[in-house]
């Protein structure tokens, strides 16, 4: 239920159902479509909504937006509706004051949907895969792949109360360079360890991580000096098909602690191996958008709308990653999904624009069968974690990264969750020191502070033997009772949560959710400041107490959908 789009709606359909008097009072000329913007003014002084409708008329009717504002709201019926009154304001804009069955009615969704309050349905379960983390298994998961991890896991959530049938997705790159420069690096380490570190020189662009190191002593510890005698190649595949495995599970285990599960880890060597990528290159020349040169295969790119072709078959045989890329998405509609969002980082940014451009050109969506404008593309910007004033590096190949699990030995879940889920957009300084200030300063704990208070506070007025009220049985009194400013902008923020996921699902930002509930967590300070529960009468206690359940329902419902715990004390 939205029913920040239902009171729009109804505020269109009082103007048009005034119009239609007017106009056959012949107050105002015939048009064919009377339309106009409703919106929350910033200032509550000026209405609780207001309409433009008479702005738009005023060139198809010659007369001025006031003159038609005055004779639109002459003929308003509100009986029945969620409105008090009607006004003119400004240069003839329509604002409307809620009533009080408007408030009820908020108070009455929240009670009555309770824990699937803020759900909507414009979805309408279509099947939706989110692509995310997918970091190379290569080496630990660094703070890049932790932000990337709870945005996406965080746009699913999202998507899923908007309606939508969410599949979450890792993709493993299990082949390619990166594969074999990490089997390069393990196979060096482990002669090391059996002949000594001057035997064997180490890759230049090596993987000089410490868990290089461990995985090739786990595997001396199993075998011993065994694969010392094999050939190259074969030492070098046992010992990838010993840490390719280990180091997934561990990607498994790390990010299940840090509260995210996939339904699919999707190994990037099943399209090679069941030769979709040698079909997906057949459909492409049928289509005729492949060319030769150099020995090597090229896409017309240039022709798909893109600034330059793009190699897809290098002269030595080898596909390239643009190739995969194009299967991989291909793959993914193909398995039935209505729409395929990727979250990317931003040194992913060309490549991902370049990667659109081509997957949604209507040669390639004819070639393919598929419909291009289904894929999407999420940029995260970079994440600077800061230490004592210093940076710290997160770069794999040099060992010095910061990896997840570090993080979540210094910084909750609940704290990473929420700071990284802060505008994906934008550049991140993670504040370590902040992240872990249990005071107003920190938002999650300013948040979690908000619920374990309520919850404090209805455990000792139980004491005192009050017990929380059902709202229809307080409705008639919470009507008059809950009628301050106070109360009233409390309970305005908490019927913005369904249109704030709308937002979200419509912009593919999950942050709104963070902005959202630390504004609502504001708000309630400031209503358990300025108006009193405990000692006052019993009507205005219990309808004020119903309130404050009210917030932390909706409080609740927010750190669910971010993934962050609802204390009840702390």
């Amino acid at each position: 239920m939205n029913l920040i789009e239902t009171t729009k709606n109804q505020i269109d359909s009082i103007i048009k159902n005034a119009y239609e008097i007017a106009h056959k009072d012949n107050a105002l000329p015939f048009i064919e479509n009377l339309s106009g913007a409703v919106e929350i003014p910033r200032d509550s002084s000026h209405g609780d909504f207001a309409a433009t409708h008479a702005m738009s008329a005023a060139k198809s009717f010659k007369m001025s937006p006031k003159n038609i504002a005055e004779i639109l709201i002459n003929n308003m019926k509100l009986d029945g509706t969620f409105f008090d009154s009607a006004n003119i304001a400004g240069p003839g804009f329509i604002n409307f004051t809620l009533s009080n069955k408007w408030y009820g009615e908020t108070m009455l969704a929240v009670e009555t949907m309770g824990s699937a309050y803020g759900t909507i349905n414009i979805g309408n379960n279509k099947r939706v895969m989110v692509e995310f983390v997918s970091a190379n298994p290569t080496g630990p998961m660094t703070i890049g792949n932790a932000r990337g991890g709870v945005l996406g896991d965080t746009l699913a959530s999202v998507l899923s109360w908007a309606g939508f049938d969410i599949w979450r997705e890792f993709l493993i790159n299990d082949t390619g360079n990166q594969v074999d420069l990490f089997g390069k690096s393990l196979n060096a380490r482990y002669l090391q360890i059996c002949f000594g570190k001057d035997y064997c020189e180490f890759p230049d662009n090596g993987y000089h991580g410490e868990d290089i190191t461990n995985l090739a002593q786990m595997v001396y510890d199993a075998e011993g000096e065994n694969l010392a005698n094999m050939q190259e190649d074969e030492r070098t595949k046992k010992l990838v098909d010993f840490a390719l495995p280990y180091n997934i599970n561990l990607m498994k285990s790390h990010l299940e602690r840090y509260r995210i599960k996939f339904d699919e880890w999707f190994h990037e060597s099943t399209l090679h191996e069941n030769g979709y990528i040698a079909e997906t290159l057949e459909l492409l020349d049928k289509a005729g958008l492949l060319f030769e040169r150099d020995g090597a295969l090229w896409l017309k790119n240039t022709e798909l709308g893109c600034e330059k072709d793009e190699v897809l078959k290098k002269s030595n045989g080898f596909y390239t990653y643009y190739t995969f890329d194009i299967a991989y998405h291909r793959n993914k509609l193909d398995r039935g999904f209505d729409k395929a969002i990727d979250i990317w980082g931003a040194d992913h940014h060309g490549h991902s624009k370049r990667l659109l451009a081509t997957l949604s050109s209507s040669k390639l969506s004819d070639a393919f069968g598929v419909d291009g404008s289904k894929y999407v593309f999420v940029i995260m910007q970079m994440v600077r974690l800061l230490h004592d004033g210093e940076t710290i590096k997160v770069s794999k190949r040099t060992g010095k990264a910061l990896t997840l699990s570090d993080l979540l030995d210094e910084v909750s879940v609940d704290a990473c969750r929420f700071f990284f889920n802060a505008g994906a957009t934008s550049h991140l300084d993670f504040d370590l020191g902040l992240a872990i200030r249990q005071d107003s300063e920190n938002p999650v704990y300013y948040v979690q502070y908000a619920h374990a208070r309520i919850c404090s506070l209805i455990k000792t007025l139980e004491t005192e033997g009050y017990s929380l009220p059902s709202y229809s049985d307080i409705s008639e009194s919470a009507a008059s009772l809950l009628n301050g400013e106070t109360e009233h902008e409390l309970i305005k923020f908490i019927a913005l949560l369904p249109e704030e996921i709308r937002l979200a699902a419509r912009d593919y930002d999950p942050s709104r959710i963070n902005k959202y509930v630390v504004e609502l967590a504001a708000r309630f300070h400031k209503f358990y400041s300025s108006c009193r529960i405990k000692g006052e009468d019993k009507e205005v206690l219990l309808a004020r107490l119903k309130l404050a359940d009210t917030t932390r329902t909706v409080i609740k419902n927010c750190l669910e959908i971010l993934g962050i715990t609802a204390p009840e004390k702390m």
